[in-house]
């Protein structure tokens, strides 16, 4: 159960994250379209668990992996805006969010 804390961090880094990629993304990494979906964070605040839906590569894995070498480079920006907020910027792991992927073949299924 997460408490009321780790929920407004949540939203507050699902918010930051998604604006991070938007404006520097295509610097870190590539021209992929990579929306982030859900954020989960760690009771104590010091890992935050992303996950991400891809669209425009068919290579998503290979994707995933290079997010996660440059979790640095997004993690100095993140600290960048909430420096103010937060004492310790979260570790960020990225996960792909397969909830689309299972939603249109559910879809198809039924067809």
């Amino acid at each position: 159960m997460e408490s009321t804390r780790q929920k407004k961090v949540s939203r507050q880094l699902l918010k930051d994250l998604s604006e991070i990629l938007q404006l520097k993304g295509r610097d870190l990494i590539g021209t992929s379209l990579v929306s982030v979906t859900v954020v989960r964070i760690s009771p104590d605040l010091s890992i935050a668990r992303v996950y991400i839906s891809v669209f425009g590569t068919e290579d998503k894995e290979a994707l995933l992996a290079k997010m996660n070498q440059q979790s640095y480079a997004i993690r100095k920006k993140l600290g960048e805006r909430i420096r103010n907020q937060m004492r310790k910027v979260p570790e960020l792991k990225f996960f792909l969010d397969d909830s689309v992927d299972y939603s249109q073949q559910i879809e198809d299924l039924l067809k």
